[in-house]
C-alpha cells in the first residue's frame, strides 16, 4: 500500500527576533550569530501561546489543503520536546481544539527528529490499517526551555509549527522509504535535565537552571553531519534511487554550516536543500514540516517530484526518509 501526503500547514508566532535584540540580552554580535549559524531572526510564541495552539493552526492548513474534514481525521501524532505540559498529550489537546472527535491521539519524543519518526509512524497505522488518515504535526516552543543567558544556546532557538496530511494512495510512490536510528550513549550531548523525574521541579532545580537546554555543540555538530549523511544515503540505497535523482533535500534547520556538511558529503550543491533557518532558526520537530509546506506554497516543490528528509535530534536520534510528492 502506498501512503502519500495529500496535504501540508505551518504556522509561525508573529514576534520576530532578530540577532540585533540578542545583542542587547547576551554578549555576541549579528556578526557572530549569522557566520556560526546562517540565522538572521527566529520567531517567538506569546506567552499565552502553547504547542497545541501552535500546531492546531498548521494542522487547519494542512486538512484545509487536502480537502479533508477534521472530522475524517482517524488519527493524530505531535511530534514534540516540549508539550504543553506532561499530559495529557498535546496531540489530545489539538484533537479538541480542530474538532477531531474521532481521531485517536498521541504524542511522540525524539527531539529534532521528531517529525521523521512521527511520519514512519504514521505511515505504519495506514498500512496496518489501523487508520486511513493521519494527521502528523511537528509543534515546538522552545524558547520556553531556552537559556536566555546562555549566548551558546540562545542563538539558535525559535518557536512554530508544520504538519502534514497522510492517506493511502493509487498514485505515485508517497513515502518510498524510512530509516530511524537511535543511541542513548550519547544522550548528554543534547538535553533538558531538570524538570523530569530523574531531576523533579523544585526550587533548588530552578536556581540551578536545569530546566533549560545544555548542549555539547562541537559533538553535536560532528555527529549531525556524519549520521544525516550516512541515514540519508541509507534510504536512499534501499529504495534505489540516486542523489542526483532527488529535485528536494529538506534537512533539520539546525545551523547552516551542518547543512552544507551534508551537501558535500553527499556530493551535491546547495541549490538541492530548502533552507529557511535564516528566518526562523532551529525549531526542532517542526523545522522539516514547516520547510517544506513552505517550499510547496512558495511554488518551488511540486507534485511528483522526490524529496529526501534528513535530521538529528537530542537522544541522539536521527532519520531520514525519501518520497514522491
Amino acid at each position: 500500500m502506498t501512503v502519500s501526503i495529500k496535504g501540508t500547514g505551518s504556522y509561525l508566532p508573529s514576534r520576530v527576533m532578530k540577532n540585533t535584540d540578542l545583542e542587547k540580552m547576551v554578549s555576541t554580535t549579528d556578526e557572530w550569530i549569522v557566520t556560526r549559524t546562517g540565522i538572521t531572526e527566529r520567531r517567538i510564541a506569546a506567552e499565552d501561546e502553547a504547542v497545541s495552539d501552535m500546531a492546531a493552526v498548521a494542522a487547519r492548513g494542512a486538512l484545509e489543503s487536502a480537502g479533508i474534514a477534521a472530522r475524517d481525521v482517524d488519527a493524530i501524532i505531535v511530534a514534540t520536546a516540549t508539550p504543553d505540559m506532561p499530559f495529557p498529550s498535546s496531540a489530545c489537546l489539538v484533537q479538541h481544539l480542530i474538532g477531531a472527535k474521532r481521531a485517536f491521539s498521541f504524542d511522540i519524543e525524539a527531539a529534532c527528529s521528531g517529525f521523521v519518526y512521527a511520519l514512519e509512524t504514521g505511515r505504519c497505522l495506514i498500512q496496518a490499517g489501523s487508520a486511513r488518515t493521519v494527521l502528523v504535526i511537528g509543534s515546538e516552543k522552545f524558547s520556553s526551555i531556552t537559556d536566555w543567558q546562555d549566548r551558546n544556546t540562545c542563538i539558535l532557538f525559535g518557536d512554530g509549527a508544520g504538519a502534514v496530511v497522510l492517506q493511502a494512495s493509487d498514485a505515485g510512490r508517497g513515502l518510498i522509504a524510512t530509516a530511524l536510528h537511535s543511541d542513548g550513549g550519547l544522550g548528554d550531548m543534547l538535553k533538558v535535565p531538570g524538570g523530569g523525574s530523574r531531576r523533579p521541579a523544585s526550587e533548588q532545580m530552578m536556581a540551578d537552571r536545569l530546566q533549560y537546554i545544555t548542549m555539547n555543540g562541537r559533538e553535536v555538530f560532528k555527529h549531525a553531519v556524519r549520521c544525516m549523511t550516512e541515514v540519508g544515503l541509507e534510504v536512499l540505497a534501499s529504495s534505489g534511487i540516486a542523489v542526483k535523482d532527488i529535485d528536494w533535500i529538506v534537512p533539520h534547520q539546525a545551523n547552516i554550516r551542518i547543512i552544507e556538511a551534508v551537501a558535500d558529503r553527499l556530493g551535491t550543491g546547495m541549490d538541492k536543500f530548502y533552507v529557511n533557518l535564516d528566518r526562523v532558526g532551529n525549531i526542532s520537530a517542526a523545522s522539516i514540516p514547516l520547510a517544506l509546506d513552505e517550499g510547496i506554497r512558495s511554488g518551488k516543490i511540486k507534485k511528483g517530484q522526490l524529496i529526501l528528509l534528513t535530521a538529528l535530534g537530542a537522544g541522539m536520534t536521527w532519520g531520514a526518509c525519501v518520497l514522491e510528492l
